[in-house]
C-alpha cells in the first residue's frame, strides 16, 4: 500500500477549476513526479465538456470505463451534444450542491471526478492525486468516491481545517456509508451531515476501493500540530504553503491593507522546523518553483516541493491559449502583477489575482456584468429561521444576500470566482443577452522563476520541461 514516504519530490499544484486538468496531471505523472487534478467543480466541467461535443472522445472513453454503465449513460443522455453547442447557445445548468442532494447531482459529481482521475492515469503507472477545497464541502464525499473508483493515489486538501478527511477516506475504502459533517452558520457543530452510501449508489457495481494517501495543506505549524496530535484526524503528511502561493491563502495573522492589497508579514511565514518536528513527511509550496528552492526545501527537512505557477503556465494546463499568451507577454515585459485581494473570494480567504486586461481584474471589462450567483460552488450554508438549511453567497445580488440575513458589508468587493475560473479554461457561460463570462486568473506572486524559464523557452514550455528544470540542480 502506498505511503507518503514513497511520494516523489515534485508535486504539481492542484489548481481549479480544470487548470490542473487531466492532461497536465498525466504529463507530470509520466515524468515520475506527482500529477494532480483539481477536484473543484468537476460536475460542471464534465457537463460542459459533453455539451461542447467531446470532440476527441476522451470524456466518453472514460465514461465507458465507469463500473456502473447505466449511471454514465444517464449523464450522456442529459448533456452530450453531438458536434457541440451552436455558437452563442448557453450551457445547460447543472444541479446545485446542497446538504440533501438529488441523486442526479451526486452521480454527476462522482462521474466528473472519476473521468478526470481516470484520464490522468490512463496508459501509465505513475501516481495521480486530486486536490479539493475544504471550503467546498458539499461536493467532498462524492468527489472522493469518484476519484477512488478511478484509483486515485493521493488526496490533497486545503482552504480550511480538513479534519474529517482521514475518517471519510477510511469509510469509503471500506464501502461504508459516510455522514460527512458540514459547516452551517448558526447550527451546532456536527449537527448537519452530508450522507453518502457508496453501496446504495452503485450497488453490485461498486468495485474494491483502496484508500489513498492524504496530504493536508497548511500554512502554519499550529494547524499542522492540531491535525497531527490525534490519529483520528491525522493526515499522512503536509503541504506547507507560504504566502506567495497562488489561489486562496490563509488569512494574515496581522492584516495590513496597502492600496487595496493584503500584505503578509514575517509571522505569516511557516515555521518549517516545528513542522519537521512533528515527524510527518511534508512538501513546501509558495515561491518554490526553482531548482534552488527544491534544494532549500530538502535541506529544511522537506520531502520536496509543490509547484503551481510554472505548471499553470505550461501548454499542458487547462488555461486557454489566449489567456496563457497574455500572461507570458506580461511576464516577458515585466508588466504582469499578481495582487493578494482580501475581498474577491466569497470564501473570505485572501485570493491571488493576476492583473490582466480583459479579465475580471479589469473593472472596465466587467462593467456590464450583472451581479449573480448561478453556479454556487462557494455558497455558504446557514441556518434559516425556520430551522432549515439555506445557502447564500456574498457575490450574489446584494438584496438577495441581505434577505438571507447576510451582512451587506460582506458583499463589497466580491467577485464571481466560480464563473471566472471556468472561463479561464474555456468553459465560461454565454448569457442569453450575449454577455460572455470573463476569466479570472490566479498565480503565485513570485514570477521570477517563470521569467527565468521563459528565457530558456521563449515560446513557452510544457510540463516535462518544468520538471526537467526543477530537477536540474
Amino acid at each position: 500500500m502506498l505511503t507518503a514516504d514513497q511520494l516523489p519530490v515534485i508535486i504539481q499544484g492542484g489548481m481549479g477549476a480544470a487548470v490542473s486538468s487531466w492532461r497536465l496531471a498525466r504529463a507530470v505523472s509520466q515524468t515520475g513526479q506527482l500529477g494532480v487534478v483539481s477536484g473543484v467543480a468537476l460536475d460542471l466541467v464534465l457537463a460542459r465538456r459533453l455539451q461542447d461535443g467531446d470532440r476527441a472522445g476522451d470524456v466518453r472513453r472514460a465514461l465507458a470505463a465507469f463500473p456502473a454503465p447505466e449511471m454514465a449513460q444517464r449523464v450522456l443522455d442529459r448533456y452530450f451534444i453531438e458536434g457541440g453547442r451552436p455558437e452563442g447557445m448557453p450551457y445547460a445548468p447543472v444541479p446545485r450542491l446542497t446538504a440533501a442532494p438529488q441523486r442526479r447531482s451526486v452521480e454527476l459529481v462522482v462521474l466528473g471526478s472519476f473521468v478526470e482521475v481516470w484520464l490522468a492515469k490512463e496508459g501509465h503507472e505513475g501516481l495521480v492525486g486530486i486536490n479539493c477545497l475544504e471550503k467546498i464541502q458539499l461536493s467532498t464525499p462524492a468527489t472522493l468516491l469518484g476519484a477512488m473508483i478511478a484509483g486515485v493515489d493521493v488526496v490533497l486538501m486545503g482552504a480550511g481545517v480538513p479534519r474529517e478527511i482521514p475518517r471519510t477516506l477510511d469509510l469509503l475504502a471500506a464501502g461504508s456509508p459516510v455522514a460527512f459533517p458540514i459547516d452551517v452558520e448558526g447550527a451546532p457543530s456536527g449537527s448537519v451531515t452530508l450522507d453518502l452510501d457508496p453501496a446504495g449508489l452503485l450497488g453490485d457495481d461498486l468495485p474494491l476501493l483502496i484508500r489513498p494517501v492524504f496530504l493536508a495543506i497548511v500554512s502554519a505549524h499550529v494547524l499542522a500540530a492540531f491535525l497531527a496530535r490525534d490519529e483520528q484526524i491525522r493526515p499522512d503528511g503536509f503541504v506547507v504553503e507560504a504566502p506567495p502561493a497562488g489561489g486562496h491563502n490563509a488569512p494574515a495573522r496581522k492584516p495590513v491593507i496597502e492600496d487595496g492589497e493584503l500584505v503578509f508579514g514575517p509571522r505569516d511565514e511557516p515555521d518549517l522546523q516545528r513542522i519537521a518536528d512533528l515527524g510527518l513527511p511534508f512538501w513546501v509550496a509558495g515561491a518554490s518553483g526553482s531548482p534552488e528552492a527544491v534544494q532549500a526545501a530538502l535541506a529544511a527537512g522537506a520531502r520536496g516541493v509543490q509547484v503551481g505557477t510554472l505548471f499553470a503556465l505550461s501548454t499542458d494546463s487547462g488555461i486557454t491559449d489566449e489567456v496563457r499568451g497574455a500572461l507570458l507577454d506580461g511576464i516577458r515585459d515585466e508588466t504582469l502583477r499578481v495582487r493578494t485581494d482580501p475581498l474577491a473570494s466569497p470564501t473570505g480567504f485572501p485570493f491571488k489575482v493576476a492583473q490582466l486586461p480583459g479579465t475580471m481584474s479589469d473593472q472596465d471589462a466587467t462593467a456590464g456584468r450583472e451581479r449573480l450567483c448561478d453556479l454556487g460552488f462557494l455558497r455558504q450554508p446557514y441556518l434559516r429561521p425556520d430551522g432549515q438549511v439555506g445557502y447564500r453567497c456574498p457575490s450574489e445580488p446584494v438584496t438577495m444576500y441581505t434577505k438571507k440575513s447576510g451582512a451587506e458589508a460582506d458583499t463589497v468587493g466580491r467577485a464571481c470566482i466560480c464563473n471566472g475560473l471556468t472561463a479561464t479554461v474555456g468553459l465560461g457561460q454565454t448569457r442569453k443577452d450575449g454577455y460572455r463570462e470573463l476569466p479570472i486568473v490566479t498565480l503565485g506572486s513570485d514570477l521570477g522563476s517563470a521569467r527565468t524559464l521563459l528565457s530558456r523557452h521563449p515560446d513557452g514550455w510544457d510540463a516535462t520541461q518544468v520538471v526537467d528544470w526543477l530537477s536540474s540542480a
